[in-house]
Parts: structure tokens; C-alpha cells; sequence
């Protein structure tokens, strides 16, 4: 590990040294490159606080069905979780990033697995082309397993950003069985497959870069997990409709940012889709986000709901694993593998063969 911790130098290392040009090895290929004129997208904020009212939940879960049919994005308000919380849980997160290199270089790793990891860019080992970030990543739930493993420094980090784990594992419970809901399936759906689930808290860093036209700071990608709730400070998400063009996420005060992920693809037989999303960086503004990503359990293979197969619908995924996801990053430089999703797409008729 020692090697890896020696080569390490952080997004915001280089933006402490005051660079005027970011290094060669984050200039991405010109057709790569953002552009920073595209618009912000019409994205759906929908108030959750219905959805515990038996007389107005069934129109919650309608506009939830028709932000995942329509764009597998959508924004929540009034979703429970205090605005002091999610302000606290971003304070400490900025904190942990503005240590000095030698308080956080202990959680260097590059291995996918480990419970808790810090670095920059993807994989700062096997990446060529680097991006401008640097993330804390670490599994929270049930968080009396992980938060022994968590940052001792800053000193409230488990404190503020355990509360904020826990808070938004509830609110997940609630958003995947509205979204199940929406599907014609039991809002208890795999119930206890999700209570028994995975949570990754991935905190990522993006400070102000010197060049942002000419780098990302992250790639195209779709999360893996069933479904991902981001608080972002700023403005910089950025996701793909489906006619292939870019759209900023409106950092809207107080809302936190749904999508879906590549497992909900597969429980739903495609008639909700995972979508590709980026993060751009800012010449003058520092950028954090919190993304909580949710998942059933590492080795837990879900395919397909079956009340959503039928004659006319046949099975269009194989099952799959988060562990599986996990191996197919692994290996391999992330920016040279297709997604993981298309490689579970059955074609027609072989769920028969």
C-alpha cells in the first residue's frame, strides 16, 4: 500500500498550489470535454410529504412513476430530513477535505472493496485520464458495523455524518416503495432484501479549477445500486435525456436529488431506466455533494420482478449482484468499460433458450 499512498496527490492539493493549468493527465479528449453553455434541465420536484397521507399518496406515486418513466431523475422536498442535518453533514464533509494531506492519507486504497476509502479521481492508480475530485467513500448501514472504521478527524465527523446516513436510509425505506408503488408492485417489496441492503456514503470534493472547459469531474456513468439521493451545495450534475443531450441538475435549496439505478432497471424489466449522469467543475466555486448509494446486499442477485414479466414482456436482464458489479470495476480502467447494465440486457428471446 505504501507505493500508492506515495503517488497520491489529491485535486485539492494541486488547487492549494494555485495552478494555472490543470496537469496533462486530466486534459480529457476534446469530443470528451463539457460544454459550458448547456441548459439547466426541467426536472421534477416532487413533495413527498403525501405520501403518508392515504388520501393524497396516490398522486405522489403517479408523479413518481412519471419522473422515472420519463427521465429516471427527479428532486424531493419536504422529505423529512432537517435542513440543520444535511447542513451539518456537508460542513464536516468540506472539513474532512480541508485537512492537510498527512490527516488523510491513512484511508488511501484502491481496492473497490475496502469499507471505507479515500482518493482521487476514479481509481487514482489504474486511471490514464484522472478527474478533478477527491471522495470519501465508506459503507453505513447498519452503521453500529461501519462507523468504528469511519475518519476520527475532523472530531464530529461520525456524529454529523452518522446522523445524516441514518436519516437518509429512512428516507430511501420510503422513496423505493413509492417507486415500487408506481410499478403496480407491494410497496413492501423485497423488504427485508433492502432492510438486509447496502448503503455507500460517497462525499465527493470538487474544488475550483483553473481549466474546467477542458476536464470532468466525474465521467459519464449510471450508479449501480437500486437507487441514489444526493445533496449537492452547488450546481454541476449534469444528466443525459434520452435524446442524448446534456442538462444541469438545478441545486434547488433544501431538495435532494433521486435517481435510479442500474438494479432498478433490472427489477423493473426496463420500463425504468438508469441514467447517465456527470459532474462538471467551476473555475470559482468549490463544489460538494453527498451521494447516498442503495443497494441490496453485496452478493443478493435480483433480476427481473416477476408480476412484471409476461407474455408480452419477457424477461429483458439477467440477475446480478452489487458483488458483480464490484468485480467488473475492479479489474479494469473505469472510463474503458462499457456499462455494467448493458451487459445484463438479455436479448429477445433468450430467457427461453
Amino acid at each position: 500500500m505504501e507505493p500508492i499512498r506515495n503517488s497520491f496527490t489529491s485535486a485539492m492539493t494541486l488547487a492549494r498550489m494555485g495552478v494555472p493549468h490543470i496537469p496533462s493527465r486530466f486534459v480529457l479528449p476534446p469530443s470528451q470535454r463539457p460544454n459550458p453553455s448547456i441548459p439547466a434541465a426541467a426536472m421534477p420536484v416532487i413533495d413527498i410529504s403525501g405520501l403518508h397521507d392515504p388520501a393524497h399518496r396516490p398522486h405522489v406515486i403517479h408523479q413518481v412513476g412519471l419522473a422515472c418513466k420519463e427521465l429516471g431523475f427527479f428532486q424531493v422536498i419536504n422529505h423529512g430530513i432537517p435542513s440543520s442535518l444535511m447542513k451539518d453533514a456537508m460542513d464536516v464533509g468540506a472539513e474532512f477535505f480541508e485537512l492537510a494531506d498527512e490527516e488523510k492519507k491513512h484511508l488511501v486504497s484502491d481496492d473497490v472493496h475496502h469499507p471505507v476509502r479515500y482518493g482521487t479521481s476514479l481509481n487514482h492508480v489504474k486511471d490514464k485520464v484522472h478527474f478533478w475530485r477527491d471522495f470519501i467513500k465508506h459503507y453505513s448501514h447498519p452503521l453500529s458495523s461501519w462507523i468504528h472504521l469511519w475518519p476520527s478527524n475532523p472530531p464530529t465527523y461520525k456524529e454529523k455524518m452518522g446522523s445524516y446516513a441514518v436519516a437518509v436510509q429512512g428516507l430511501h425505506k420510503q422513496l423505493i416503495g413509492a417507486v415500487f408503488d408506481s410499478l403496480g408492485l407491494r410497496a413492501d417489496y423485497l423488504e427485508e432484501d433492502i432492510e438486509q441492503g447496502s448503503q455507500v456514503m460517497a462525499v465527493n470534493f470538487y474544488p475550483a479549477c483553473p481549466e474546467p472547459e477542458l476536464t470532468l469531474g466525474l465521467p459519464p456513468h449510471s450508479d449501480y445500486g437500486a437507487l441514489t439521493i444526493l445533496a449537492q451545495t452547488h450546481q454541476g450534475l449534469q444528466i443525459m435525456d434520452h435524446a442524448q443531450s446534456w442538462h444541469f441538475v438545478p441545486a434547488t435549496e433544501g431538495a435532494l436529488v433521486v435517481q435510479m439505478g442500474d438494479q432498478m432497471e433490472v427489477i423493473s424489466n426496463g420500463r425504468y431506466k438508469s441514467m447517465l449522469h456527470r459532474a462538471t467543475v467551476n473555475f470559482e466555486k468549490k463544489r460538494l455533494s453527498i451521494a447516498s448509494l442503495h443497494s441490496l446486499a453485496l452478493e443478493k442477485k435480483v433480476g427481473p420482478a416477476p408480476e412484471l414479466v409476461d407474455d408480452q414482456h419477457g424477461s429483458g436482464y439477467k440477475e446480478a449482484s452489487f458483488g458483480g458489479f464490484l468485480k467488473h470495476i475492479s479489474g479494469n480502467e473505469f472510463t474503458k468499460l462499457g456499462r455494467y447494465i448493458e451487459t445484463l440486457k438479455m436479448s429477445p428471446h433468450e430467457d427461453e433458450v
